[in-house]
């Protein structure tokens, strides 16, 4: 078994600095209403960026491994959140965007499939709280 470690440090406020065994650091912060400056991404936001980033990198990877030329390529996300705290999020749905000409869409969808129910260790954890959903769209 692999152990990671992470580290966090208050600057003010609810405003943070993090950092993890890649030794990068991040900025959280939250809104000025609630003791923060409003000058970064809030911690749970960045649960839908790993995933989007997860899911990512493995949907360009196999497509590059099957010679598919993307010209561009995006995803964008949309989560809904419970109005009673803990406001955890309840449905992400994830549209990948794939922008080039001849992009196959059996390969795209195999892509996916494998990012999704193989691969993509964010979406293997968040998937048993929260359901997650994706479509695509190939843009010439």
């Amino acid at each position: 078994m692999s152990l990671k470690k992470a580290y966090l440090k208050q600057v003010k406020g609810i405003t943070f600095i993090g950092k993890t065994d890649s030794n990068h650091w991040i900025t959280m912060d939250g809104p000025e209403n609630f003791g923060g400056s409003n000058a970064a991404i809030r911690p749970k936001e960045l649960l839908l960026l790993a995933l989007a980033g997860c899911t990512a990198s493995d949907v360009v990877t196999i497509l590059e491994k099957k010679e598919v030329q993307l010209n561009n390529f995006e995803i964008n996300i949309s989560a809904e959140m419970q109005e009673e705290h803990p406001q955890v999020y309840t449905k992400i749905n994830l549209e990948y965007v794939f922008y080039g000409k001849n992009i196959a869409r059996e390969a795209v969808e195999r892509a996916i499939e494998l990012s999704q129910t193989k691969y993509c260790s964010v979406t293997a954890m968040l998937q048993k709280a929260i359901e997650i959903k994706h479509c695509y769209r190939i843009v010439e």
